[in-house]
């Protein structure tokens, strides 16, 4: 009787760690789809940016090959500073990649 209600205890703990080992495998799933998923809206939104200030430099030379437009220095400066900014983003991006290749650690 003793040996049956041993058993019965260590079947029961066997099935709550089968449950629990189970749980925690779709918890792990999840996380990693949360975080492709993640991982897909940041590139998606890195190469919106990106689309954005091409277009907006299109318009920019656009206008001001227009010779009845008068460019005022606003413009050329919004031009210059989505030019700067476009390379800084690059520069960031490619030390990233980088990084992400030879998995370097900053300190």
């Amino acid at each position: 009787m003793t040996a049956f209600c041993f058993w019965l205890i260590e079947h029961n703990i066997q099935k709550a760690e089968a449950k629990r080992e189970k749980e925690e495998q779709k918890r792990r799933k999840d996380a990693a789809d949360r975080e492709a998923k993640l991982e897909k809206f940041q590139i998606t939104l890195i190469n919106s940016v990106n689309a954005s200030i091409a277009l907006g430099e299109a318009t920019a030379r656009a206008v001001e090959r227009i010779p009845d437009a008068k460019c005022n220095g606003d413009m050329h400066a919004a031009l210059d500073y989505a030019t700067e900014i476009k390379h800084k983003q690059k520069e960031f991006l490619t030390e990233q990649g980088i990084a992400a290749l030879f998995d370097w650690k900053e300190e």
